[in-house]
């Protein structure tokens, strides 16, 4: 279990200023509107989907485990 976290305003959590403005919610909007709202974040960091809190979260298994099946990239060789 996390503590609490600010998702939204100045002292937003930079990982969350990072996720919402990969995946904008409806009409651009770039907060998250409320609890329950949902990422589906993929094994390379990038934001794959954003859901509503109104959205069921049994409805989302279908995207889930096309994500998790999905091969994570090759990492960068570092010349150092």
């Amino acid at each position: 279990i996390f503590g609490k976290t600010e998702v939204n305003g100045d002292n937003a959590d930079p990982l969350w200023e990072y996720i919402k403005s990969e995946k904008p919610g409806l009409m651009g909007l770039k907060r998250v509107k409320w609890n329950f709202e949902k990422f589906l974040i993929s094994r390379d960091g990038k934001v794959v989907e954003r859901w509503a809190s109104t959205k069921k979260p049994e409805t989302l298994e279908e995207d889930v485990l096309k994500e998790i099946a999905k091969k994570a990239a090759e990492p960068v060789k570092s010349e150092l």
